[in-house]
C-alpha cells in the first residue's frame, strides 16, 4: 500500500508561483504524475514524471511554466509552478503508477493523493 501527500497548495495573484511537493510512504513507487480538477470540470493531467526522473511529459497548457521533479532519496515529487493563471485554479492531486514509464492516463496510476487546493486571482 502506498499513501500520497500534497502540500504547498494555497492562494496567489496571477504571475506568481508556488511548489507542490508529494510525499510517498510504503511500498516503493515507480512512475508519478499531477492532476487537477477545476471547477466543473474533468481531472486532466498536468505533467508526468518516471521512475527515474529522467523523462517527463507536461499538458500544453503548462509547458514553459510547470516544472516537475523527484527526489527518490526522500520518496517526494515536486511541482514549481510558475507564471500562474487564474485558469489554474484547481484541486490537484498526485498520483502513483506502478510502472516505470511515463504514464499519461488517469486510469493507469494506482494510488492517489487527497488533493491541495491552488487558487490564483486575477
Amino acid at each position: 500500500q502506498v499513501q500520497l501527500v500534497e502540500s504547498g497548495g494555497g492562494l496567489v495573484q496571477a504571475g506568481g508561483s508556488l511548489r507542490l511537493s508529494c510525499a510517498a510512504s510504503g511500498r516503493r513507487t515507480y512512475a508519478m504524475g499531477w492532476f487537477r480538477q477545476g471547477p466543473g470540470k474533468e481531472r486532466e493531467i498536468v505533467a508526468a514524471i518516471n521512475s527515474s526522473g529522467k523523462s517527463t511529459h507536461y499538458a500544453d497548457s503548462v509547458k514553459g511554466r510547470f516544472t516537475i521533479s523527484r527526489d527518490n532519496a526522500k520518496n517526494t515529487m515536486y511541482l514549481q509552478m510558475n507564471s500562474l493563471k487564474p485558469e489554474d485554479t484547481a484541486v490537484y492531486y498526485c498520483a502513483a503508477a506502478l510502472a516505470y514509464d511515463v504514464r499519461y492516463s488517469s486510469r493507469e496510476y494506482t494510488y492517489w493523493g487527497q488533493g491541495t487546493q491552488v487558487t490564483v486571482s486575477s
